[in-house]
């Protein structure tokens, strides 16, 4: 850690990461609101159309990342405080392959446990967002927006905020890996018990690498894989 980096204290940087998100969602909902008006009944279930979702995250992640990077920048350099570095290309290509092996393998326990790959959720938005002209931007709010604001607020600001000491590894790891599934609400506990597992490779990545790109590279490739895995069951 850089000796310019005077972190937030452990309470203060959950508190703030919390405001930070409600605020974030806050603005996107109310812009969501502006745009469809007393129409927006008509789309049913927001969390299941794909233009709503879409809007959220390509609304809300903006917002999210400014609000953390100007909360990061009172206490140093924004871009090490968040630790938004290039990684190392070894570390780049374990993670990838390790990423790769990870969603092998949680493919395979879905399959034994006799689970769908794909989720209604996933579905009912890919379908959504179809019929109405907005897979594209779809694809890039889950491939590009949701992991750079995903990341940055676990991976970059929480880890930070509550990493002080080696011992504190794992326990962090563990701890931000859990809030990353627990904001998963749209899935099943089976779904969210693979979010945190993924939560946790992504933490000990961002841990052995330093770099919150690199997690927010992997975590896009978790998320296509997502999209193509729905693309598949909808078309092949």
């Amino acid at each position: 850690m850089s000796e310019d980096i005077q972190p937030w204290g452990r309470v203060s940087t959950l508190l703030l990461a919390a405001a930070v998100m409600v605020a974030a969602q806050i603005i996107a909902f109310t812009a969501l609101l502006s745009l469809f008006g007393m129409s927006l009944s008509s789309h049913g279930d927001i969390g299941g159309d794909g233009v709503s979702v879409t809007l959220l995250i390509l609304i809300s992640t903006p917002v999210q990342i400014t609000m953390l990077m100007l909360l990061a920048a009172r206490r140093g350099n924004p871009l090490d405080y968040l630790a938004l570095v290039v990684p190392k290309r070894g570390d780049v290509i374990f993670g990838v392959l390790a990423i790769i092996a990870l969603i092998v393998v949680a493919d395979a326990v879905s399959w034994l446990a006799d689970r769908d790959l794909v989720t209604p959720f996933q579905t009912a938005i890919y379908r959504t967002a179809d019929a109405a002209g907005w897979l594209p931007l779809l694809w890039f709010a889950v491939v590009i927006g949701a992991p750079a604001g995903e990341e940055l607020l676990f991976r970059g600001f929480l880890f930070r905020g509550w990493l002080r000491k080696p011992t504190d590894t794992w326990a962090v790891i563990a701890i931000t890996a859990g809030l990353f599934a627990l904001m998963h609400v749209q899935y099943d506990w089976f779904v969210m018990g693979q979010v945190f597992i993924f939560g946790l490779l992504l933490g000990f990545m961002r841990w052995a690498s330093g770099s919150v790109l690199l997690t927010m590279l992997l975590h896009a490739i978790i998320n296509f894989e997502g999209m193509l895995e729905t693309w598949i069951s909808l078309n092949v």
